[in-house]
């Protein structure tokens, strides 16, 4: 089909909207390293994990073989609410780079949550529905996470708890709004609410918290609360299943047109986001049936892939929670406030870790002011005001885009538009102000992360 006829913005029907997700892990040689007990260091069994888990949620984190899971029918008539997203054709961007790449992008701000976050926290809320549960717990960085957990919840009828990130709580007062109207509490972490809060307080006076800190605290409270448990909205291999959906509807709508894309970038803090664009890209080309490039974009200030040491750590600062082997900045690695709250985790999905240890991937990471200078353009341009996490996607992006303008190659570009930043105008103030810093941690700022990486038998 020729270029003309491809439209601006690619819509799929409810029809061809996806029923099932995909298990990337099924089509991996080598498949992520166990969950392991923190305090047995052995591979966590079912039953423990159903402690602060959802049993049905438990089966989907320990399943490397299954590579379809069909999608239930209640999930899937939620999803109709803003699902399938649009696949973007960027001409106006393309035309102001005066590249001859064609670049694409999957936009997932088109809910009231601003992000692709729901698809996973409409799943998950679902599955604790079902076990008869009272309500769960959870953290958020940048709030989206929250934000689409807490409407996932008031839809299904269960109490939501949010310990959100301080310096986020500091600086997206909206977004924690927005949770307050969907009936969640929110608290900012570390907290004296908690026994993991009062510890990380005592040991870290002032500090403005971590995605690492508030994991611990949700764990807390799930655990020691009957009726509740705890989810994640990064990470986890549960949550890169659900969110494959991405993926799936970009693969669809790039079919109809006989679009093939070579490089395929995303924003990378836990892995969700990333995780489901490229998962069954990624299939193909475990399978050997195609060959794609994935570039995972990361903030220079947490540079868990380029900088970190892929090892088994803590999931959270508290290490309450069960060890992960990833990319690691260490666990007691407390990153800058910038202003990407979603990309501030110490580590990295296991299972992408695992991808990028075995060379299916690359990595970069990116100064925060490069990348705010990348959303304005993008938001000029294109019309759609960025999320800073997405930003450091569309930063790569142009910055491919312009190396084919350089060599003349027209390689077809896809990345992934993961929210909306209209909650994040005090971090366009701030760069507007010239208030905005590029912090990279030195190695001796990385060397006392390390340090507390467990010494494993």
């Amino acid at each position: 089909m020729s270029e003309c006829k491809i439209p601006y913005k690619i819509y799929l029907s409810e029809e061809e909207m996806p029923r099932v997700w995909y298990n990337v892990r099924a089509d991996m040689r080598n498949k992520p390293a166990p969950l392991l007990h923190p305090a047995t260091h052995q591979p966590m069994t079912a039953e423990e994990l159903s402690a602060v888990f959802c049993e049905e949620l438990v089966k989907q984190e320990l399943d490397d073989t299954t590579p379809f899971f069909t999608i239930p029918t209640e999930i899937r008539d939620f999803y109709k609410m803003y699902r399938p997203s649009p696949l973007v054709r960027a001409y106006c961007l393309e035309e102001a780079l005066g590249t001859p790449a064609r670049i694409y992008y999957k936009f997932e701000g088109n809910n009231t949550s601003g992000s692709h976050k729901l698809n996973s926290a409409v799943a998950q809320a679902y599955y604790a529905k079902n076990q008869g549960l009272k309500g769960v717990t959870t953290e958020t960085g940048a709030g989206q996470w929250g934000t689409a957990l807490s409407m996932a919840c008031s839809y299904l009828g269960l109490d939501c708890k949010v310990y959100m990130v301080k310096c986020s709580y500091e600086q997206k007062p909206f977004r924690r709004e927005v949770m307050r109207v969907y009936g969640a509490s929110v608290t900012p972490s570390p907290s004296e609410s908690t026994q993991v809060g009062r510890r990380i307080l005592a040991e870290h006076p002032g500090t403005s918290g971590s995605l690492g800190c508030a994991i611990s605290e949700a764990v807390e409270v799930a655990t020691s609360q009957p009726g509740y448990r705890y989810v994640l909205g990064s990470v986890l291999n549960q949550v890169l299943l659900h969110q494959s959906i991405i993926g799936l509807e970009c693969k669809t709508a790039l079919d109809k047109y006989g679009v093939k894309p070579d490089i395929i970038i995303g924003c990378a803090g836990g892995g969700s986001n990333l995780g489901g664009l490229i998962s069954p890209f990624m299939g193909e080309k475990l399978r050997g049936e195609a060959d794609y490039r994935f570039i995972a974009v990361e903030p220079a200030s947490c540079p868990s892939f380029t900088r970190g040491r892929f090892a088994y750590d803590y999931c959270d600062t508290g290490m309450v929670c069960p060890l992960s082997k990833m990319y690691t900045l260490g666990s007691g690695f407390i990153p800058a406030p910038n202003h990407a709250g979603g990309l501030r985790y110490h580590g990295m999905s296991a299972t992408l870790s695992q991808l990028y240890h075995d060379g299916y991937m690359e990595a970069v990471s990116v100064k925060q002011t490069e990348v705010f200078e990348a959303a304005e353009q993008f938001a000029r341009i294109e019309g759609i005001l960025p999320a800073p996490e997405s930003s450091h996607a569309i930063k790569v992006a142009v910055d491919e885009a312009l190396r084919c303008k350089e060599t003349g190659e027209e390689k077809t570009i896809l990345f992934g538009l993961t929210g909306t930043g209209y909650f994040d105008l005090v971090a366009y103030e701030r760069f507007h102000d010239g208030q905005m810093t590029n912090y990279v941690p030195t190695d001796e700022d990385l060397a006392v992360g390390f340090a507390g990486l467990p010494k494993m038998d």
